[in-house]
């Protein structure tokens, strides 16, 4: 609506309202249920003759802690529709909407209407003049804890008259008054916004000639658009308003480019398109990051600590103790001093890796890319890197071949014990944490996010009191060089021994073979194993000279991770349908919402083919009596999202929930919409208890929290 019909109707409606003479109010009959009453206004009680437009209103009185949407509502809800193909002389019929307020519904910011709200209506005739009869079959959306849809008719005629209703025209010119101005009367000199190519946020900048005071913004980018809370800053005395809002999930298919409605308390909203920019404007001023006390560093120290310690004794980490085992045995023959350096080395090789990773994590943390706990596991040359290794390392323990390389890992690894050196020592510890790291314990996930969502000091300090838990093995060897012995002592028993260590070190490989075909595809998986087989014949059989050797392995062992990175981006892009004996669903995060608006509970669970706590959890709890008739019971619906790939969607929904890591599992319901989020290690008992405790609702308005 432009700003001078916007201004002449409210012109009519305010002449309208200072008659004097008596009428009779002429409304339609009303619509009520338990969340909303609705009917149909007009500020005229009958058509003045030769008019050409009339003004009306869709009239709702919501009930308390209840809500209806705006013309966009956000990710889930929908918009007031009404059909007016039943009307007679009636020619079209335009809705305006008054700009909106802000709720949180499930998690998820929403806008729409709260108490009561009228969508003035402008009606233009056919015949000028003639009697009206005003006929619309409306679709209307309530929502509370649960939404509720409403389909209903109604009906409003106007015989031919020239009286006017003060308190309807009055009622309509209140809310016409908060319809959003537009084109040259929004008081807006410049306007620039800037979306990232990821489409994870919006920043934008607005320069206003009347300085703004306590502005919200909302932001349309088309349907099924959820976004997040907008950070919004004020500048230059007010005149510049600049914000930033989070963009959780994107609907290709109905994407616009950023249409901007801002309001200033209710005398003032705007509704208008900025400029788009490639680079995001700067904020008039930077907030300073609020700095835990040494209190809490030192518990989500201890926390770290804990997760890492048990870390040893999660069923990832067997290769791990594999290698531990082997290490101490082969520690035997040295004296104590010399026990004590290689141990010490261990626990080196441990902090490095975890130093490294947290290094790693922190640069591109300021580079804007998404991170997290065990990711280089969905990266195709790393797990091809890693099968190669294992391979190399199980071939070895099965006496096929013997390397005599001092410089190589996997000599230093395969070390029988005859060099004097500690690289083996040190080699162990930090494969050993490179192998951990696909694991997630208790007490993990809230020490890394913690640690990615602060500083980088916070980072360098979780991962070292992480890397201090998983080495304190090592640590308590080193202290106590004792230890050793109580071992038994070498003998032929050690050969049995190294064909077992030697076959649990395949089997983990195998396990990421499977990983690999689902990340990188099966072509990726088959290319993997004939080079690795390749190099280690060249291993076994030592053909030619020992420098054309040494570079064909060079080659062979680079070439899988090529061949592994390159294949992957033919695999397909999207991971599998979910199976299994759970009637899964593929992961929605505006599904969860809307399941939950019609009375739903869903489980929702993280997960990945590269994450044994994961398969743990899914084995031993979820596939078993009674979650499993529970998740696949009436009323439940059982959400799976695969992280086994890359998947930005999945990536902002841990995000959101202030998580860095899998396994993830929180269940949602008319009792929680904003969900129970359970622990990394699941059980039946906190499972069966989130289920009934969501399914439970419970009458308060405090599920839709409304923010003024």
């Amino acid at each position: 609506m432009t700003g001078a019909r916007h201004i002449g109707l409210l012109l009519i409606l305010g002449l309208g309202m200072l008659a004097t003479s008596p009428a009779i109010a002429v409304t339609s009959e009303a619509y009520s249920s338990t969340s909303v009453t609705a009917k149909l206004i007009s500020a005229q009680d009958g058509v003045p003759s030769g008019t050409e437009t009339l003004s009306a209103g869709l009239d709702l009185t919501l009930a308390e802690g209840w809500k209806a949407y705006w013309r966009s509502p956000g990710e889930v809800g929908s918009p007031p529709e009404v059909d007016w193909s039943g009307s007679s002389n009636v020619a079209n019929v335009e809705m305006l909407w008054p700009a909106p307020e802000r709720f949180t519904a499930f998690g998820i910011e929403n806008f729409g209407y709260h108490d009561s709200v009228v969508l003035p209506l402008q009606i233009t005739l056919q015949q000028p003049g003639e009697p009206v009869d005003l006929v619309g079959t409306v679709k209307l959306l309530t929502c509370s804890e649960v939404c509720v849809p409403h389909t209903f008719e109604l009906a409003l005629s106007l015989p031919p008259g020239s009286d006017i209703d003060t308190a309807s025209a009055s009622r309509i010119s209140t809310f016409l008054s908060r319809v959003p101005s537009e084109g040259n009367n929004t008081g807006i000199e410049a306007a620039v916004a800037s979306i990232d190519a990821k489409q994870t946020a919006l920043t934008l900048e607005l320069l206003s000639a009347k300085a703004f005071v306590s502005p919200d913004v909302f932001v349309e980018l088309g349907a099924g658009t959820a976004l997040g809370k907008p950070d919004i800053r004020l500048g230059d005395g007010g005149r510049r308003l600049w914000a930033r809002i989070p963009i959780l999930t994107v609907n290709e298919q109905t994407y616009n480019d950023p249409v901007l409605t801002v309001t200033d308390g209710p005398e003032r909203a705007l509704t208008l398109s900025p400029q788009l920019m490639s680079d995001p404007p700067e904020p008039p001023f930077r907030l300073e990051q609020l700095v835990p006390g040494l209190n809490k560093l030192a518990w989500i120290a201890m926390i770290a600590f804990l997760g890492g310690l048990i870390l040893n004794v999660m069923p990832c980490v067997l290769p791990v103790l594999s290698i531990k085992l082997s290490s101490a045995i082969k520690a035997q023959g040295r004296g104590s001093r010399s026990v004590r350096i290689g141990f010490l080395a261990a626990a080196a090789g441990v902090m490095s890796f975890m130093w490294a990773l947290a290094a790693i994590l922190y640069v591109l943390q300021l580079f804007g890319v998404s991170v997290g706990w065990g990711l280089q596991f969905q990266n195709p040359a790393f797990l091809a890197l890693m099968v190669l290794v294992l391979v190399i390392f199980s071939a070895n323990l099965f006496g096929l071949f013997e390397l005599a390389l001092p410089s190589a890992l996997q000599t230093r690894l395969s070390n029988a014990g005859g060099t004097p050196g500690h690289g083996a020592d040190f080699a162990t510890g930090f494969f050993g944490a490179v192998m951990a790291t696909p694991c997630s314990a208790p007490f993990l996930g809230t020490a890394i996010a913690f640690a990615l969502a602060g500083r980088g000091v916070d980072i360098m300090i979780v991962f070292t009191a992480l890397g201090l838990g998983l080495a304190l093995p090592y640590l308590l060897v080193a202290l106590m060089p004792g230890l050793v012995s109580v071992l038994p002592k070498p003998g032929r028993w050690m050969v049995g021994l190294k064909l077992v260590l030697g076959g649990l070190l395949l089997g983990t490989s195998i396990w990421l073979l499977w990983v690999l075909t689902s990340v990188a595809g099966p072509l990726s998986m088959i290319v993997v194993v004939g080079l690795s087989l390749l190099l280690l014949l060249v291993l076994i059989q030592r053909p030619w000279s020992p420098s054309l050797r040494g570079l064909t392995v060079i080659v062979l062992a680079v070439l899988p991770m090529v061949s592994a990175e390159l294949l992957a981006r033919q695999a397909l892009a999207g991971p599998e349908t979910p199976g299994g004996r759970i009637n899964w669903v593929a992961f929605d995060r505006g599904g969860i919402a809307r399941r939950v608006s019609q009375g739903e509970v869903v489980f929702v669970d993280v997960t990945a083919d590269w994450c044994l706590t994961c398969k743990a959890n899914k084995a031993l709890v979820l596939e078993r009596e009674p979650v499993l008739a529970a998740l696949n019971s009436d009323g439940v619906t059982a959400m799976q999202a695969d992280w086994t790939r890359p998947d930005e969607r999945i990536s902002r929904f841990l995000e959101a929930n202030n998580r860095y890591g899998i396994p993830f599992n929180a269940v949602y319901g008319p009792g929680a919409p904003n969900g129970i989020i359970l622990s990394e290690i699941l059980s039946s008992q906190d499972v069966m208890m989130a289920l009934e405790t969501a399914r439970i609702s419970e009458v308060r308005s405090s599920n839709l929290e409304f923010e003024k």
